[in-house]
């Protein structure tokens, strides 16, 4: 069974940092897509980052810049460095490995004014 936990979530002020990591366990991950959403209070989850096996990556626009998301193939971990935060990158965190349709149970980054 494939499980994916994540952590680095917290508070922070606006203009911080903060990095996310996904460890993925019950199958090796390093052929696979993988990504993060997120989903604030009153919306849809929304695709925030992916990253190929040959390391291509997506971004959404409202991240591109600021968020870079990276992979350790030999720790099965998935990254998420999140830069310049804003108050509106506020959510839950979640990553997701499509291939096998499995989720996290999220990481909450709150992002104060």
């Amino acid at each position: 069974q494939v499980q994916l936990v994540e952590s680095g979530g917290g508070l922070v002020q606006a203009g911080g940092s903060l990095r996310l990591s996904c460890v993925v366990s019950g199958r090796i991950f390093s052929g696979d897509v993988m990504a993060w959403y997120r989903q604030a209070p009153g919306k849809q989850r929304e695709l925030v980052a992916s990253i190929s096996s040959g390391a291509s990556t997506y971004y959404a626009d409202s991240v591109k810049g600021r968020f870079t998301i990276s992979r350790d193939n030999a720790k099965n971990t998935v990254y998420l460095q999140m830069n310049s935060l804003k108050p509106e990158d506020t959510a839950v965190y979640y990553c997701r490995y499509p291939l096998v349709d499995s989720w996290g149970q999220g990481t909450q980054v709150t992002v104060s004014s």
